[in-house]
């Protein structure tokens, strides 16, 4: 028997994953991972020291400041 899987697109979603953010926007992984462990970046949600997701509205906002620079 099969169950029904919900799932969320990516721009619903409150937090992201590196893969799930690297996808989104074709920034990669390591770039993701290297912004994320930065001290005071603005869209890191940490779970743990070694586990770390990505607020999406914040990320998407950081972005859109960097495109104008």
């Amino acid at each position: 028997m099969k169950e029904n899987i919900t799932s969320v697109p990516i721009w619903q979603k409150l937090t992201l994953t590196i893969e799930e953010a690297s996808e989104y926007s074709h920034i990669g992984v390591n770039r993701l991972r290297d912004l994320l462990y930065t001290p005071g970046c603005p869209f890191a949600f940490y779970i743990s020291e070694t586990r770390a997701l990505i607020k999406r509205r914040a990320f998407e906002e950081y972005i859109q400041s960097r495109e104008s620079l």
